[in-house]
């Protein structure tokens, strides 16, 4: 029998600084963002990188350059609608896109554990080069490192991006503007309940495939109609609360969300209430959040609409003066509901 008291409990989730890296500061959420303050912008802050966009914004020669870098660590490397190549260059091309940015090359780094069964890899590299060609973006460098058994688990990729910013563009997530409509371009969750699905010990057979798809043209669609679009952002890792929380942090602003206008596929749904999930921090590989001027708003729906991977866009929410709270749900039983940043992790190990 335990010896623990009873009356006695203790949270999951950190209250301090834990002296050791979690899994939870992975996640895109609240630990991410203290990781990031306290140790990498207090070892490498820059005002670039002090801007927290998924791309940083450089000047060179009149033009201006977007960079990124991420490295994919999903798990199992193969679930329904792709894989970790297919997702390592998707990830790269998108976090170029909600920069306004054209992309131009990327970069593979692989980390293999030894062991690592060939025909795996050559299936892995064979799907990054399928989707690169589909972007008509070329892997130019690259690296291989071999590490021992234990060392990793099987694979790790990890890719960069070089991209052009489109002319006239200045997106920020700390662009936002009371007034602003809130968009987002199709439904959430879908890839974070694809992974889960395609994890065997979960045991349940959800019937959702990844939304892991390039977004830099449907980006581009947008811009075109809305060249003053205040924002863009995917929501992968902490999912749509934990990317409008950036947002309306870097802003100064609150995020009004209404639930009933959320899209959200009944399998998705489904699973999240099996698991106890809550789709708004669910991870997405192929979804668009646009902050646009309310005026704007029709315009660049109808923008986002007319695009294949745009479909079921919708205007979910708007920005409105700072309240108490970043992020607020008005409920379908028109109560509202305070959403806070991801405390610890919900889905490990999804991109």
């Amino acid at each position: 029998m335990s010896d623990a008291d009873p009356l006695k409990f203790s949270c999951p989730v950190p209250t301090g600084e834990p002296d050791r890296i979690l899994l939870g500061h992975g996640s895109g959420g609240r630990l991410s963002r203290r990781l990031l303050e306290t140790v990498f912008l207090a070892g490498l802050g820059n005002p670039i990188l002090a801007r927290l966009e998924d791309q940083a914004t450089l000047e060179v020669n009149g033009l201006r350059l977007a960079f990124t870098t991420d490295s994919f660590v999903v798990k199992p490397l193969f679930f329904p609608g792709g894989d970790i190549g297919s997702l390592a260059v998707h990830g790269t091309v998108n976090d170029l896109a909600v920069g306004g940015a054209q992309p131009l090359a990327l970069s593979a780094a692989f980390v293999i554990e030894e062991g690592f069964p060939r025909n795996d890899l050559v299936r892995v590299v064979a799907s990054m080069r399928r989707a690169a060609a589909a972007v008509a973006v070329p892997v130019v460098p690259g690296d291989t490192k071999v590490v021992e058994r234990g060392a990793a688990d099987g694979l790790f990729v990890n890719t960069s991006g070089l991209g052009l910013v489109r002319e006239g563009t200045d997106l920020s997530a700390a662009r936002a503007r009371p007034g602003d409509a809130v968009l987002v371009s199709g439904t959430i969750g879908d890839h974070g309940i694809a992974v889960l699905a395609a994890r065997d010990e979960l045991g349940f057979g959800a019937d959702v495939t990844s939304d892991s798809a390039p977004l830099h043209g449907l980006a581009s669609a947008l811009l075109e109609r809305c060249p003053d679009a205040r924002c863009l952002r995917d929501p992968t890792r902490g999912g749509l609360a934990s990317t409008l929380h950036e947002i309306a942090d870097s802003s100064g602003v609150t995020v009004e969300l209404d639930e009933e206008a959320i899209p959200i596929r009944p399998p998705v749904e489904a699973a999240c209430e099996l698991y106890g999930l809550d789709p708004l921090y669910v991870a997405n590989e192929g979804k668009l959040v646009a902050i646009v001027p309310g005026e704007r708003a029709e315009a660049a729906l109808a923008a986002l609409r007319a695009h294949p991977l745009g479909r079921d866009a919708a205007r979910i929410g708007r920005v409105v003066p700072r309240a108490e709270v970043p992020v607020v749900l008005r409920t379908r039983l028109g109560t509202t509901r305070v959403v806070e940043m991801l405390a610890g992790e919900q889905l490990p190990r999804i991109c």
